[in-house]
């Protein structure tokens, strides 16, 4: 029987030559570019080609038509989007925005053309020179610098977002002439970024850092038609609810506003009533949704040395290509890589504390393949798009339940699979039962080999936890949010680089460590009770503490009979 081989369903004798095989591949029919329906420049196509992608995802399909008018004459629409991570969505605002951009170029050329033409006209009827085209100032040359009036402005919560959504938008416009987009983020020199600043059509910021510079003139935002808000849910939890009022008012003529993120909270809702005129509203998927393409696996841990040799057995695993492990603070962060290096994995640790440069570099050299292991905090849950990331592990747990799919979204990015391992501690089970209300759906706990743990695993609750107290959809069959984690904010560690340049999240780490083991030492402290002056015990329920009128706390102490 004659060998055969086969060519996308179609069977051809293995005798035929390389060439044949060639011409074979290159009859086949060729499925049509799916983003030529939704009308975008040829440039963009042409770049969207260049990156590998020939069909557009759901949220670019439904959003990139309605983000871009039907005519010249029509008003555009603002629009409020939810969407799964790694479904997307920069490139569903990144597009419509480019294109309209580059139609408005084109009209400006036209009409500086016509002009030009009607004047060398007029001057060739009166027997004149033709007049010269002024010369283009060199953008580069200090002398030349003025403040920046980009077309469109991008905001995003933390650095690493800012510069992948940049890293984006360089990609898609490099067939555009004339389009240029500069990263604006906090902890660079000043003098690099107002630079890049020059001649920008598109900037990509992070709050702080673009008030920072409108407030010393070296841009100005009063020329912006498009405002995009990257991740609205994290902006609010890093505190950014002020400048964003701010930026809406410093950009109040611009024609258009579109809003991302992971929830219709009604606090995204109250958010989206400040800054945006009726918003349509886009759900492409729910973001509790399970990731079908991701599978997700939880281990049960006695101590930490137990989770420690868990996580060291699952790392020697030669199926990883690269892994992020997360870690719940600053000081877990960097003890977890050094160990990791030392165990001979090629690992850094990367989180809020670390200057914006050595970020930088690290990050580079996880997407060039030079390191394996990444150990992150959640600064970098959000804005890491390495397609090589096979595995993400929660060493420590987030501290809102809503940063978890945010996690494992690091992994099976674009439709590709991915495993998310989570490791938890019996104290830990209150997390648990809150990461499965949120997710609805139940985590399937395994055993590894010679590593089971020598506690009795805790039950899943079967209503996913019911108190739903960090569920912000406040769905009443998952239990009324009461918003406790929207107040206390987990770690706030992209509010403290951007913001305050000092905080780190080891205060997260008390609340970790210290506050999840209170539940069983909490009794211990009624101790206090027994100490002078205070004779009463102290009421179970507020901490052990015991008010103190202020007019005693003036008296001196006189000790009773």
């Amino acid at each position: 029987m004659t060998d055969t081989f086969e060519v996308q369903g179609h069977f051809a004798p293995a005798e035929f030559s390389d060439n044949a095989i060639d011409t074979a591949v290159q009859s086949l029919p060729v499925a049509p570019n799916g983003f030529l329906k939704l009308g975008l420049a040829p440039e963009l196509i042409r770049a969207v080609e260049d990156l590998g992608f020939t069909q557009p995802t759901p949220v670019q399909d439904e959003v990139i038509p309605l983000a871009m008018p039907a005519d010249d004459d029509a008003a555009f629409i603002d629009l409020m989007v939810s969407s799964q991570t790694g479904s997307g969505k920069t490139a569903a605002f990144l597009l419509p925005v480019m294109h309209s951009l580059l139609k408005q170029q084109a009209a400006a050329e036209a009409k500086e053309r016509a002009e030009y033409e009607r004047a060398a006209a007029d001057a060739a009827a009166k027997g004149e020179p033709a007049p010269k085209r002024g010369k283009r100032k060199d953008p580069t040359n200090p002398r030349n610098f003025k403040a920046a009036q980009p077309g469109a402005l991008i905001l995003c919560p933390t650095r690493e977002l800012a510069q992948q959504v940049a890293h984006d938008a360089i990609d898609l416009v490099k067939h555009c002439r004339g389009i240029r987009v500069a990263n604006v983020v906090g902890g660079m020199p000043y003098q690099m970024q107002i630079a890049k600043l020059q001649n920008a059509d598109i900037v990509v910021a992070t709050p702080g850092r673009l008030l920072d510079l409108q407030r010393s003139v070296q841009i100005k935002l009063d020329q912006v038609q498009f405002l995009i808000v990257d991740e609205g849910d994290r902006m609010l939890d890093l505190g950014f609810a002020d400048d964003l009022a701010e930026v809406n008012q410093l950009t109040i003529e611009r024609k258009q506003t579109m809003m991302f993120s992971a929830t219709f909270a009604p606090r995204i809702q109250q958010l989206a009533a400040r800054v945006m005129r009726q918003p349509r509203r886009i759900q492409i998927d729910d973001p509790q949704e399970k990731h079908v393409n991701i599978k997700q696996v939880l281990f049960w841990a006695d101590n930490a040395q137990h989770k420690r040799k868990m996580l060291d057995h699952w790392l020697r695993d030669t199926s990883i290509n690269q892994a992020i492990v997360f870690a719940s603070t600053q000081v877990e962060c960097d003890g977890l890589a050094n160990d990791l290096q030392q165990a001979g994995f090629d690992a850094v640790a990367l989180h809020g504390a670390l200057n914006q440069g050595l970020r930088n570099r690290r990050l580079m050299a996880l997407r060039q393949g030079q390191v394996q292991v990444l150990v992150a905090t959640d600064v970098a849950a959000r804005g890491i798009d390495v397609p090589t990331i096979t595995h993400i592990f929660n060493y420590g747990l987030p501290m809102k339940s809503e940063d978890y799919t945010h996690r494992i979204g690091r992994t099976g990015r674009a439709g590709r699979d991915g495993l998310a391992v989570t490791f938890a501690e019996f104290r830990d089970r209150r997390k648990i039962f809150d990461i499965e209300a949120y997710t609805r759906q139940p985590f399937k706990a395994e055993v590894i080999p010679g590593l089971e743990p020598q506690q009795r695993a805790p039950q899943s609750r079967p209503d996913f936890g019911g108190r739903g107290r960090e569920t912000p959809s406040r769905d009443r069959k998952f239990g009324p949010s009461r918003g406790y984690e929207n107040r206390t904010s987990g770690a706030r560690e992209g509010f403290s680089y951007e913001r305050k340049g000092g905080f780190n999240d080891r205060f997260a780490g008390a609340r970790n460590e210290g506050f999840a083991a209170r539940g069983d030492s909490f009794g211990a402290r009624g101790d206090f009770a027994e100490r002078k002056p205070f004779s009463k015990p102290a009421r179970p329920g507020n901490g052990g503490k015991v008010f103190v009128p202020r007019d005693l706390k003036k008296r001196p102490y006189k000790a009773a009979n």
